[in-house]
Formats: C-alpha cells, sequence, structure tokens
C-alpha cells in the first residue's frame, strides 16, 4: 500500500452562495491523495498499473466547471468521480480550497476535505 499525491491543482471557477461569486468567480486549489497498492507499476514502470496523473486531473476539471454553491457539494462530487474512475484506490481524500471568500474579514483560503 502506498500514496499518489496529487496536490496544487488550480482553478478558476464560478462556485458560491452569494450573486457576486458565480458572476466574478474566484480561484480554487485542489488536493487529492489515493491510496493504493501500486507495488506492480514500481515493479513494471507501467502506467496502465497505476492511477494517471492526467486522468485525475481531467475528472477533477470536468467537477470543478460544474457550477455549485457550497465547496462541500463540488468536493463530494470530485471524490465520488475519481473513485468511480479509479476503483482500485483504497482510501481517498480530496480537498478543495476556496482562496479570499467573500467574508468581512481577511481570510487566505477556506478548505473542505472528503475522505472516502
Amino acid at each position: 500500500m502506498g500514496l499518489i499525491a496529487v496536490e496544487g491543482l488550480q482553478f478558476y471557477a464560478h462556485h458560491g452562495y452569494y450573486e457576486e461569486e458565480k458572476v466574478l468567480g474566484g480561484k480554487y486549489t485542489v488536493d487529492i491523495y489515493m491510496q493504493m497498492d501500486f507495488d506492480e507499476a514500481a515493479e513494471t514502470d507501467l502506467l496502465k498499473n497505476t492511477v494517471d496523473y492526467e486522468q485525475v486531473y481531467r475528472v477533477t476539471r470536468k467537477e470543478m466547471e460544474v457550477h455549485s454553491k457550497l465547496i462541500e457539494h463540488v468536493c463530494r462530487r470530485i471524490a465520488n468521480a475519481i473513485k468511480q474512475q479509479f476503483p482500485e484506490i483504497k482510501h481517498l481524500k480530496v480537498r478543495v480550497s476556496k482562496h479570499s471568500p467573500p467574508l468581512k474579514v481577511h481570510v487566505d483560503r477556506v478548505f473542505v476535505e472528503i475522505e472516502l
């Protein structure tokens, strides 16, 4: 069992509860942590024996393009889509961070995490 991480996927998306967020959009970061057995890939040096990072990005990008009010909803969709695409993943953690959320105080980011 090992860990494969894809950290810091950057997106500009239009998620949010408030109208201005839906119109203006904002910056998001997605981090993905996948626990799985990749011994065969380590031995054979073949991509078919592990998770393809490019496919993980494509699945994530597709879900980030779907407008949502809550990043919790976005995060769940990403996790479900990755798990469906890669059933060999034993444990999955997805974090979606929203940069500069529209609060009355300065906040660098907020994030949610889901583990499956």
